[in-house]
């Protein structure tokens, strides 16, 4: 646990969370620390698993990067139940870290990924059509545990299938999608929403390079290292974000940021790969003004009723 900055009478107190393996967060999260200490907030950088800090002593508690909880996910839902001033809330935690999300937010239009889905211990019947496909837990962080299989390589077809044994044997449920190969051009598009004075706000867009090569191997990590930009999204692309925030349950008003990650589906148009609103990296050190934005979106969330 780290303090930054000391806390005097009336100063508000935030806790920004993150794993034990990132002690002092990483690089970016790291560009928030100075615009929240120059508007007189007084931060702690903690472990989520920390037994010895007092949530509860804080204002708001942000949750930034508790990477580790792959493996954890019940005592990490669990514990952010406890958290009585959480952003983003404990309900959208739960509901965000099991990538099933997906399948709701397919139900009512939004355009998303096809997927399938394989419990553990149920065979899996490789697709009848042959193709890249991407396999992956339901529930991961930083692409951990993913991998890219050619269906028509008959090595990649064992690769595939011992890879599904292995999350399988590990009582993880996988999930099984198309690879869009869109993204080995045009890249995957981030776009990012901070909380403003009328709810979240766009603040700004990243494209990620494609970083899956192949077969999971094994661990390498906690998390795949991206090659990052910055980008200006299209309006079909704005379109889908907008479609993407409005189908969050409960309402997107009350959450302090959100990414909304899309990819060129076969027909050019944006897809949802992934809606990310627990512990998403919000490269804010991509584009200008973005940490002053998260600053005074944590701010005025401190001002909000519990």
């Amino acid at each position: 646990m780290t303090d930054h900055g000391q806390s005097t009478r009336g100063e508000p107190r935030v806790a920004v969370v993150t794993c034990a393996e990132l002690p002092d967060l990483e690089a970016d999260d790291r560009l928030l620390l100075a615009p929240l200490t120059g508007r007189g907030v007084a931060v702690t950088v903690a472990a989520w698993d920390d037994p010895t800090v007092d949530w509860a002593a804080y204002d708001l508690v942000v949750l930034r990067s508790p990477w580790d909880y792959a493996l954890r996910r019940d005592e990490f839902v669990a514990w952010a139940a406890t958290v009585p001033r959480l952003v983003n809330p404990a309900d959208v935690v739960r509901w965000n870290t099991d990538k099933r999300y997906l399948d709701e937010l397919s139900a009512v239009g939004v355009p998303t990924v096809p997927t399938g889905w394989v419990p553990p211990g149920q065979p899996w019947t490789p697709p009848a059509t042959h193709g890249e496909y991407v396999i992956k837990p339901a529930v991961s962080v930083g692409s951990q545990d993913t991998g890219r299989y050619d269906l028509a390589d008959p090595e990649h077809r064992e690769l595939a299938a011992a890879h599904l044994r292995r999350l399988s044997d590990a009582g993880r449920l996988a999930m099984v999608q198309p690879y869009l190969t869109a993204v080995d051009t045009a890249g995957e598009t981030g776009l990012l929403y901070l909380a403003g004075p009328d709810g979240l706000a766009f603040s700004h867009a990243i494209r990620k390079g494609p970083i899956l090569v192949g077969p999971d191997l094994g661990p390498d990590g906690l998390y795949k290292a991206e090659e990052i930009s910055p980008r200006t999204p299209t309006a079909n692309q704005f379109a889908v974000a907008e479609r993407v925030l409005a189908a969050v349950p409960g309402g997107a008003r009350r959450l302090l940021y959100a990414r909304v990650d899309l990819i060129p589906g076969p027909d050019g148009m944006p897809v949802l790969v992934e809606l990310e609103l627990t512990e998403p990296s919000l490269f804010i050190g991509y584009a200008d003004g973005a940490p002053d934005r998260l600053a005074a979106a944590v701010v005025a969330h401190l001002g909000r009723p519990s």
